[in-house]
């Protein structure tokens, strides 16, 4: 899992809804990637830092595979399904083995 997958709403930097087609996220990327490309605006960091992100947005939500675990990751992480694993000693009871025990 990528961790810009939790942080990141991929939707909302291409500024469309969630439930856009394929169709909407190409044509809102095209038009902010000709908008922020580094080409269109030379030495201008913000603009450049903008592009990148624009990209992985819709390198993510163009690949039907990808965008399905992406949506899958954003409703775990929304939902507190990422808890559980807890800090300390793990999930056997932190008992405390020793390898050459075994």
């Amino acid at each position: 899992m990528n961790r810009d997958w939790v942080e990141k709403d991929f939707y909302a930097v291409l500024g469309v809804s969630q439930d856009a087609d394929a169709d909407e996220i190409k044509k809102a990327y095209r038009k902010l990637a000709q908008k922020y490309h580094p080409d269109a605006n030379s030495g201008d960091r913000a603009a450049e830092e903008k592009f990148k992100e624009i990209s992985e947005a819709y390198a993510t939500l163009s690949d039907p595979e990808q965008r399905k675990e992406y949506d899958q990751v954003r409703r775990l992480a929304s939902t507190g399904g990422f808890g559980g694993f807890g800090g300390g000693r793990g999930g056997f009871g932190g008992q405390h083995v020793r390898i050459e025990d075994l």
